[in-house]
């Protein structure tokens, strides 16, 4: 008892010497820290970006289908475009605004406000964050068409906030790009924690550069005058000269840091996705070195799954090895793409050069890429099929491009929008042609009623045949 009275005596004398403040980290939970630093939070959006954009989920996203690329064999929703049934679009559109966006913005602000950064370190994180929240608004707009923009990411500043004009976003976009761009210098920037060039401001140069040249080549229908100015600009300032400059996410060898493809192929354990019909009758004539590459040999010949159908997965070609490949590298921009749109340009009088040229290089480095060996483009580019045609080159460089953005869903659509190739199926079931812009979220018109009518009367309507504001020719016109 006596002891027991001493414990007491002594808990009381040391309650009594020491402070409440003693005690204050007792109670910091050190695995959900309360701050979290901006190199952190540049990290997750560029990680978010990458599994969002490589997906080919379809609670995610449906770019791979929308490009035809492959399709489904059982859950054909989606592939005959219901974007309702699951809300893909809303779920979308929150990923991106709430784990990309939101997280860029606040590494903006923690940025900014960190004293202790040296004045050109600084000024090179706020052109990074910069250059990847205007990569993210450019497939919002893509994607959608009039958006939240001005008063988005508000908090409870805004719960309401209005759509703005996609055209005007754009405008805008290019001016942050400049902005960025003139902000860039040699110094450091986020070093390791940038997970797309180590922080490297040469390469987010280039990567800037680069997208102002993909936005340019986006408007050339729109506004010829700007498009003009734009690709010029962005080719003077330096774009993509090789695939070491490629925009690209080094995914890991399994969860979490997979790449999602292989997620859905292999880890999944299920059998619901097969190379479209579409793919394989443009590809399998031209006899292509890459087409072994990106698809199976389950089948001989190559057989397309009719798009939109209910397929059996054994009776139809499979993807190829590398997309059962956890740690497939996933890329948002590349020099290939970066080729095809120096091509276009020169074919569209934006800029001077030799659009065969760079027609020919694009070629050259995609089948580069996917076979580790250019030793065939050579004699695939002389094809009768596949090469170059300056009187019909929205048909040479359209399905060209297709075939090297091939699983590049989002880039794939969208070129397809601006080319008007490959010609593209109908889906099987619903029989509708390929949408030209995702519906808006299916909370939106109760959510933000009013701002939602005055956004879907300024598309045309908030349907699938509705038009971004660059989608101005295309099939079926």
């Amino acid at each position: 008892m006596k002891t027991m009275k001493k414990l007491i005596l002594i808990a009381l004398l040391i309650g009594t010497t020491i402070s409440c403040e003693d005690f204050e980290d007792w109670n910091v939970d050190t695995k959900n820290p309360a701050e979290v630093p901006a190199s952190f939070l540049m990290t997750s959006a560029q990680r978010t970006i990458f599994i969002r954009m490589s997906s080919s989920s379809v609670n995610y996203n449906i770019f791979k289908q929308l490009a035809q690329h492959w399709t489904p064999t059982t859950y054909t929703d989606e592939a005959n475009y219901d974007m309702r049934q699951r809300d893909l679009s809303g779920t979308f559109f929150i990923y991106l605004y709430r784990d990309v966006l939101n997280d860029l913005q606040e590494a903006k602000r923690l940025t900014a406000e960190n004293e202790s950064l040296n004045a050109a370190v600084k000024a090179n994180q706020l052109a990074v964050i910069e250059l990847l929240e205007v990569y993210t608004w450019h497939v919002l707009v893509d994607t959608f068409g009039d958006v939240p923009y001005t008063e988005a990411l508000q908090g409870i500043g805004n719960l309401s906030p209005k759509y703005d004009d996609d055209a005007g976003i754009y405008t805008d976009l290019f001016a942050r790009i400049d902005g960025a761009l003139a902000n860039l210098t040699d110094a450091a920037s986020f070093g390791s924690a940038d997970l797309i060039y180590s922080g490297n401001t040469s390469k987010w140069k280039k990567f800037g550069n680069s997208l102002k040249l993909r936005m340019a080549l986006r408007v050339s229908d729109y506004d010829n005058g700007m498009a003009t100015s734009m690709a010029s600009q962005a080719v003077a300032g330096g774009v993509f000269e090789s695939q070491s400059d490629n925009a690209s996410f080094p995914f890991e060898d399994g969860p979490p840091n997979n790449n999602p493809m292989w997620g859905s192929l292999v880890q999944s354990g299920r059998s619901d996705i097969i190379v479209a019909n579409t793919f394989v009758d443009v590809i399998s004539p031209l006899n292509d070195p890459r087409a072994s590459v990106f698809m199976d040999d389950n089948i001989v010949p190559y057989t397309g799954g009719p798009y939109g159908a209910n397929n059996p997965f054994a009776n139809y070609t499979h993807a190829g090895a590398p997309f059962h490949q956890a740690d497939l590298e996933g890329i948002i921009l590349s020099y290939e793409e970066v080729e095809f749109l120096q091509a276009e340009a020169a074919a569209r009088g934006l800029i001077s050069g030799d659009a065969e040229m760079h027609y020919n290089n694009a070629i050259t480095a995609s089948i580069a890429y996917w076979t580790g060996d250019d030793s065939t483009a050579a004699a695939y580019i002389a094809q009768d099929a596949v090469k170059y045609d300056a009187a019909n080159w929205k048909k040479s460089i359209g399905e060209q491009k297709w075939i090297a953005l091939y699983t590049k869903g989002f880039e794939a659509w969208s070129s397809w929008r601006m080319l008007d190739y490959p010609m593209m199926n109908t889906a099987d079931v619903s029989g509708l042609p390929v949408p030209r812009r995702y519906l808006y979220g299916n909370d939106d018109a109760d959510i933000n009623g009013a701002n939602y009518e005055a956004a879907s009367a300024a598309m045309g309507g908030d349907a699938l045949d509705s038009r971004v504001f660059w989608d101005i020719t295309g099939q079926g016109n």
